[in-house]
């Protein structure tokens, strides 16, 4: 090898049982390790008293895991910050790690599905009662609080409806009365939607969606104060749900784009719903930024942009639905949300499959709508599709 083939610098060979110098990486290393190394009987002593900051073992922490979790809490002006291997596992956390027998949810009715069925299902097992409120009923958020209610769980903007609670008045009042409010921010994100800023206890995310926004990491996060992301640090240990490193890298890649994904998410959807509003195949276009949307004052007031989720209604009902969702080109048919490629979903096929006419209209959710997740592809190009397909 030549002297320019080194850039002039010596080879050291490192031997057996010495460790090689840190490196100063400019990207966070992936460290799949299932165990971490201690140099003496002393360390780890000084580590099981918490004298001595280290790592032991991959599901309590891990360095990659912890260096993503650092820039999500300062997206969302947290103190701390805690992933998982997916938002179930995120929600299921917060519910087993803050509750106990004999406490009250109380939770909106116009819920994600998920976790709808870990409050009914598995929380009610343990003596944890759920008591559903109406969208009406969280405008007057100081009446919802009863003498065994220790959670208010609510989410804004809702899936799929884009219907928008005031997350201030909800989190005073919860305040207020001694009362832990948690909200799941997925739709928006804290570059949208501040919560914690607004007196929000504890956010909840699907990483899966905005936070990585490429459509290969599923996840999720909690991020609050300190002494409470404590004590579901100590749940999450016991459960088993921590991200692993490698998508956690990918999350931490991801989130470098944030800024940008959802500024171009936000303008390509109200160019979207600015277009199609009107449109004589629809009965409907919700989206919180048009001035016409029931609760576009409140999103005026808490958010900083009106997000990528469209949600439109078809006058031909569940049959007008159907064919324009298979005739869309540049909108993909799929689930979930937040990334780059634009998605359209059906919610009578997904988050309210099986709900009858009764339940539907209680959501608030109609036969004939489309939710659209809208992605950064060409704004023209995503409304051509759009007309083309509504008006088969």
């Amino acid at each position: 090898m030549s002297s320019s083939d080194n850039h002039g610098s010596a080879t050291r060979l490192i031997h057996a049982g010495e460790r090689p110098p840190a490196a100063a990486s400019l990207t966070v290393p992936i460290y799949e390790t299932s165990t971490f190394v201690f140099d003496s009987a002393a360390d780890v002593e000084a580590y099981a008293a918490g004298t001595k900051p280290a790592y032991l073992y991959s599901r309590y922490d891990n360095p990659t895991v912890v260096a993503v979790e650092t820039k999500i809490a300062e997206i969302d002006g947290a103190e701390a910050a805690l992933v998982f291997g997916s938002g179930m596992a995120a929600v299921s956390t917060a519910i087993f790690g803050l509750l106990e027998a004999g406490d009250e949810v109380v939770c909106c009715a116009a819920i994600y599905g998920g976790t709808f069925h870990v409050l009914t299902s598995l929380a009610s097992r343990f003596g944890v009662t759920t008591r559903f409120a109406s969208l009406d009923e969280f405008r007057t958020p100081e009446a919802l609080v009863g003498p065994k209610t220790r959670m208010v769980w609510f989410e804004s903007p809702i899936n799929p409806t884009l219907r928008v609670i005031d997350v201030r008045a909800v989190a005073t009042a919860c305040r207020a009365a001694g009362v832990l409010s948690v909200m799941d921010n997925t739709f928006a994100s804290a570059i949208n939607q501040p919560v914690l800023a607004m007196g929000v206890d504890l956010s909840v995310q699907s990483v899966t969606k905005y936070l990585n926004g490429h459509s290969d990491v599923t996840g999720g996060v909690l991020s609050g104060r300190a002494g409470l992301i404590g004590r579901l640090a100590k749940t999450r240990r016991l459960l088993g749900g921590i991200l692993d490193p490698q998508p956690a890298y990918a999350l931490g890649r991801g989130m470098k784009t944030l800024t940008l994904r959802v500024a171009r998410h936000n303008e390509t959807a109200l160019a979207i719903s600015l277009a199609l509003e009107g449109h004589a195949a629809l009965a409907a276009v919700h989206y919180p930024g048009l001035p016409s949307h029931p609760d576009h004052g409140i999103a005026k007031g808490q958010m900083h942009g009106f997000g990528g989720m469209v949600c439109i209604d078809l006058k031909g009902g569940q049959a007008a639905a159907f064919r324009a969702f298979d005739r869309l080109q540049v909108f993909q048919r799929a689930a979930s949300l937040g990334g780059v490629e634009s998605l359209c979903s059906l919610p009578i096929l997904t988050s309210q499959f099986g709900l009858s006419d009764e339940a539907l209209a209680k959501a608030g959710v109609t036969r004939g709508m489309m939710r659209l997740s809208v992605g950064l592809e060409d704004a023209a190009d995503l409304i051509a599709d759009l007309i083309q397909a509504i008006e088969s």
